[in-house]
């Protein structure tokens, strides 16, 4: 599995830029469904994560691990992380900490490269108007990678989730050699700061 290339940062301005299109607070659920898709369509256009969470499969459709976390209040932010960008989950909502504050994701939203808020806006575009359940019911039915985990959580393998990309063998070979690679290189830069 492949735990280091996680980026808070964009994880949380991902979020926010969702926020910031639909104008109002989101649910937990659809927020992580169109987090999920983008990192998904970001796997398919360019053959690399925007967020690099790791990916799992719960009840309610395919998730992105150590985001959810984030949601649930269980991990520590990181300097202009996920509390610098997402206000405390209210109920089954979330927002934007400072709403005034985001004026545009292109000049706010500096993590995000041209190439992640491409995906973010062809995400937003398919699927922001799909409440949480269709949301939710989609990736339950067109994510072929999402296994029902009868109320527990799986992770997904990374073969399984290229496949279901259809991304051919070899291609995907590649990319999880070097998805392998940078991961190995983010733990040893993660050691030497502890």
């Amino acid at each position: 599995m492949l735990k280091h290339l996680f980026n808070e940062q964009k994880a949380a301005q991902a979020a926010a830029y969702f926020l910031f299109r639909s104008g109002r607070p989101l649910s937990v659920v659809k927020l992580m469904k169109l987090l999920y898709l983008a990192e998904r369509r970001s796997f398919q256009k360019f053959g690399e994560p925007m967020i690099g969470d790791v990916l799992v499969s719960m009840d309610h459709g395919p998730v992105l691990s150590r985001t959810y976390n984030h949601i649930k209040g269980a991990r520590r932010s990181s300097d202009k992380g996920w509390e610098y960008w997402i206000a405390d989950r209210a109920g089954h909502d979330l927002a934007l900490r400072h709403p005034k504050a985001l004026t545009s994701p292109e000049k706010d939203l500096l993590q995000l490269s041209d190439a992640d808020l491409e995906v973010l806006d062809e995400t937003w575009k398919k699927f922001g108007r799909m409440n949480q359940w269709k949301l939710r019911d989609y990736t339950h039915r067109y994510c072929p990678e999402w296994k029902d985990p009868e109320g527990s959580m799986i992770p997904m393998k990374p073969e399984e989730f290229f496949a279901a990309l259809k991304i051919k063998p070899k291609q995907a070979k590649q990319i999880l050699a070097r998805l392998r690679a940078e991961d190995r290189l983010n733990a040893a830069f993660e050691a030497m700061k502890e």
